[in-house]
This record gives structure tokens, sequence and C-alpha cells, in this order.
């Protein structure tokens, strides 16, 4: 078995290469006189997935509000690579009255941020190219109601991936479903991200998953919310569910769970 990378929370993890499409350096933020984050540093670099994992109220959906720019630290400084920013939901969010194609167009119709806005046709393309990307492209004159919650969490991520981000934030996207179908999108997803070579925090509860998605896996205690360890993942893409039975995976699932037993 290979040496696995545990990485002291001191010295935050800076791919090569070109400018990450993230930076978190010494963040923090209080709602009121709560203290939610203190001190995160956290790098994600072009064409990686970081997977953040860490108890409940250690403020993991506050570091996505922060990394999407939605919420202001309140110490620290983040630094996002220009351009658009997409951002995957707990829940789908899907407009009922909209049909699936339009529910994925809905955020390009919408957006005011910077960047070049697409004409119709140039929309409709996008929407065509991000459904295939999520085997969606047979259902997209459907409604909401019409799909199974798996499938709406397909459609969420296209709709996150129109106007190609430079960033995607995912805040326990597949929490919500049955465990067969949130391990098939799994390794959906890290498929997904080698071929569209998505820059991506990833936020999830299960350690399992975070390591079969992600590049590098970020442990966060709490009380407040903090980096307590990094693990690098040992694997290339693409990945396959067997792969939960190898050796290394076992050991970075061991890693990071011991690095949570010490989180609070």
């Amino acid at each position: 078995m290979r040496n696995l990378a545990v990485v002291s929370p001191d010295a935050p993890h800076l791919p090569d290469g070109s400018s990450p499409a993230l930076v978190l350096r010494g963040v923090g933020h209080r709602f009121g006189d709560r203290e939610v984050l203190t001190g995160v540093d956290l790098v994600v670099g072009p064409g990686e997935v970081v997977a953040v994992v860490g108890p409940s109220g250690c403020g993991k959906t506050t570091l996505c509000g922060i990394a999407s720019g939605l919420i202001a630290p309140t110490s620290g400084t983040v630094e996002r690579a220009a351009g658009r920013v997409g951002y995957v939901f707990q829940s789908p969010a899907l407009m009922a009255w909209r049909t699936v194609a339009d529910n994925v167009a809905l955020l390009a119709e919408i957006d005011g941020g910077p960047g070049p806005h697409p004409d119709s046709t140039a929309l409709a393309r996008q929407v065509d190219d991000a459904l295939h990307l999520v085997g969606l492209a047979d259902v997209a004159d459907l409604y909401p109601h019409q799909l199974s919650g798996g499938m709406q969490m397909r459609a969420s991520v296209a709709r996150s991936l129109v106007g190609a981000p430079e960033l995607v934030l995912f805040d326990e996207p597949f929490g919500a479903l049955d465990q067969i179908t949130r391990g098939r999108l799994d390794v959906e997803f890290a498929a997904l991200a080698q071929k569209r070579q998505l820059s991506g925090l990833f936020v999830t509860h299960d350690v399992a998953e975070a390591v079969l998605v992600a590049n590098r896996v970020v442990v966060m205690g709490t009380a407040p919310g903090r980096v307590v360890a990094e693990v690098v993942v040992p694997f290339g893409f693409p990945r396959t569910a067997d792969l939960r039975f190898h050796p290394d995976f076992v050991a970075c699932v061991a890693a990071a769970t011991d690095a949570l037993g010490v989180a609070a």
C-alpha cells in the first residue's frame, strides 16, 4: 500500500500549473456573536475537485456561500478565477412549471454577472450539451414532477454547467437520495468532472463519497469551523464503484475519518 499524503492545515495544498480557481486565506465568519468559521485556508486548483467533510455545524454550507460570493466573510480574503460560478444546492430547486430544458437554461437567462451572455441559439446549444453530459437529453421536454429524485439532481447539475463556469460549488448535492442512486451519481459525477475538467468544491457528510469524487479531501472541525487536515487521494480518473474496495481507497477513508474523530 502506498503512503497517503495527509497535509497539515497550516500548509494548504497549492496545485501546480495555472492560477487556482479559488483561494481562501484566513477566512472567518460570524453570525452575530456566534463564530462559525475561523482561519480557513483552502485552494482549488484548475481542473481539480476538492471535497469538504466535517460534522454538522462546522460551517460547510457557510463556506460554500462564501466561496460563491453569496456571503461576505467577516475576516480573510477570497479570490476566484474570473468568470461564472456554478452552484448546486442540497435540493434540486427546479421550477415546477418549467420543462427540464427550461430549468437548465434558467440561470443563464437571468444571469446579470460578468462575461458574454449567449443568444437564444447559443443558449439552446449549451443547454443541449449540458443535458447530454448528465444523461437527460431524452427528457428535456418533461417537467420536474415527472422525474425521479436522481434525475432532478442531474438537472440541477446540468443547470450549473451552462455557460462553462470557472468554478462549481456542490453543497451536499446527493445527500437526500437513496444509497443506490447516490452511489451511481457519485461515479457519474467523477466521470463528468474529468470530462469537463471541472474546478469544484464538493461539500458532503459522506467520507467515502468525498474520496470517490475528489482529488483532495479537506477535513473540518467545529466550534468554530476550521480546517484540521487534508487527505490527497492517490487515484486518477475515471473512477468506478469497485474502487471503494481498493486498499488505498479504504486507507484514505480511514485517514479522513480519523481526522474527523479529533476534529471537535
